[in-house]
């Protein structure tokens, strides 16, 4: 067995059991850690094919920010466990159909070389392998595929608003600022003119 072979089922297996232990864990803030082995994981077989800079991507977007995000978020959440559980069966069903969605797609990905042989050596868009793939990478991101790109940027917007929304919480005591009062009151009533003697204080 060669190196990168040996590297690539060591990297492939962790992260396959990182990935499943996500989803085990009873503690949320132990999934949020599985989960950023995982992306660790999956940034190694990325180097192994030779894609360095999604790599990269995956280190310091995922790993540095969005799963340091998630974790912040399920500590600021106080999940209570037992009433998680109190629900379980009755999402059930819904999980399991889902599950099984899922299950088919990986299933037909899986298979899609066996039942389409000549796909598999096809591709959308002409490779230049005399460009490096940062270039290579951002020209395709930026030219065809731009409207799916900015799409997902939306779609992160709405997520990042979920996770503000879910960890807001609502103080009586709390001052708060009210931008309606602020704007509409008057100089009388935030400006007071003294004339003060020359030489002497308030």
């Amino acid at each position: 067995m060669s190196l990168p072979l040996f590297f690539f089922y060591l990297f492939s297996v962790i992260a396959v059991a990182s990935a499943f232990m996500v989803i085990a864990s009873r503690n949320p803030v132990h999934s949020v850690m599985f989960l950023i082995l995982t992306f660790v994981n999956a940034a190694g077989l990325f180097m192994l094919a030779g894609a360095e800079f999604l790599a990269l991507i995956l280190i310091v977007v995922y790993v540095g920010a969005v799963a340091v995000l998630f974790l912040f978020v399920v500590m600021m959440l106080d999940v209570d466990l037992a009433q998680m559980r109190k629900g379980l069966l009755q999402y059930a069903p819904i999980g399991m159909v889902v599950g099984a969605i899922l299950l088919l797609e990986l299933l037909l990905a899986a298979t899609s070389v066996v039942v389409a042989p000549e796909a598999a050596g096809t591709s959308a868009l002409p490779i230049d392998n005399t460009m490096d793939n940062t270039r290579a990478l951002g020209q395709v991101l930026y030219t065809h595929y731009v409207f799916l790109f900015q799409s997902a940027g939306a779609v992160l917007l709405v997520a990042m608003i979920g996770a503000i929304v879910l960890t807001l919480r609502h103080r009586g005591n709390a001052k708060r600022q009210d931008p309606v009062r602020q704007v509409a009151r008057r100089a009388s009533e935030t400006l007071k003119v003294v004339k003060v003697k020359s030489g002497q204080g308030l």
